[in-house]
């Protein structure tokens, strides 16, 4: 089964404004984005995105790989905060919820998995959203892949990019 990061990037790379992607996004990423998420067995997340993000309520589990033991999802049920890196998380997690994984980690986690060649693919959204900060080269990072799918809804790219098997 696959593991698949979802990232949210505006026209000018940036994955993140005011410390949330909320002022990145648009409609129609947004309900694609909630749409994916309720097939997979776990997300896995980083605490930075954890504190930025509303998880508060997930369809399915969240793992949040972090060394910041500062657990702000001790309201949500479905929460499971490990003291590890992300690649650890991510083998731990697939253990125990199934290896079908979607990761909504931001940028430096994207780039670690890549680093530890362990994501299948990647679901980009880009907005025409700019100004914002902790910028991600996306077509450096879509080279990396053998098979890219594109297409326009609303006014927002949707780049799907996976390895052959």
């Amino acid at each position: 089964m696959p593991v698949f990061a979802s990232l949210v990037i505006g026209a000018d790379g940036s994955t993140s404004k005011a410390g949330s992607s909320r002022l990145i996004t648009s409609g129609i990423d947004r309900t694609t984005f909630l749409e994916r998420r309720r097939g997979v067995d776990f997300i896995l997340i980083g605490g930075r995105t954890a504190r930025a993000e509303p998880y508060h309520r997930t369809p399915v589990p969240v793992v949040i790989a972090s060394h910041s033991m500062i657990n702000s999802l001790a309201n949500n049920r479905l929460a499971y905060w490990w003291n590890c890196s992300p690649l650890e998380a991510l083998e731990k997690g697939k253990a125990k919820f199934g290896e079908n994984v979607l990761v909504e980690g931001g940028a430096a986690m994207i780039e670690t998995l890549m680093a530890g060649k362990a994501l299948d693919g990647i679901y980009l959204s880009i907005t025409s959203e700019t100004g914002g900060a902790d910028f991600l080269d996306y077509h450096q990072l879509i080279s990396q892949f053998q098979d890219v799918q594109s297409k326009e809804i609303e006014k927002t790219l949707f780049i799907e990019a996976k390895t052959q098997k």
